[in-house]
């Protein structure tokens, strides 16, 4: 099955939303709650152990619904860092693409054109806070 990238925004620029969350206060900058959009695919960042959807993701909850409105299908794939138990990690990245799937239901997108894919390897790359990530992307 090859995946089709579509371009959700304009070329102006890649959108990124940040706001903080209860633990960010405690757990440093970088552990918060944001969505940004890089190369067509939106990404979901995740605070440590939270499965909360951005507050500031309204607008690309809104492109990816206009593009499933146009026939696409929102692939939906969650991601973990690497620190605790791997058992619970996989539980949490399942509670948060659940969560993503959640939020494009509110945005008008039906049930029948979300899926969800775990992906082979559910640690994501980068540093944790990189790792804490759902993937939409649009085929």
């Amino acid at each position: 099955m090859a995946l089709l990238i579509v371009p959700l925004l304009p070329a102006t620029g890649a959108m990124s939303t940040a706001a903080p969350t209860a633990s960010s206060a405690t757990a440093g900058a970088t552990d918060v709650a944001s969505v940004k959009v890089d190369g067509g695919i939106v990404k979901f960042y995740f605070a440590t152990g939270k499965a909360d959807v951005a507050p500031g993701a309204a607008n690309a909850l809104n492109a990816v619904a206009q593009a499933v409105a146009a026939g696409k299908v929102a692939l939906v794939s969650g991601y973990h860092d690497a620190s605790g138990d791997a058992a619970k990690n996989a539980e949490l990245a399942k509670q948060r693409a659940d969560a993503v799937r959640e939020a494009l239901k509110g945005a008008g997108v039906a049930d029948d054109k979300i899926e969800l894919a775990k992906p082979q390897e559910s640690t994501g790359s980068g540093d944790a806070a990189e790792a804490r990530r759902v993937e939409v992307t649009l085929k």
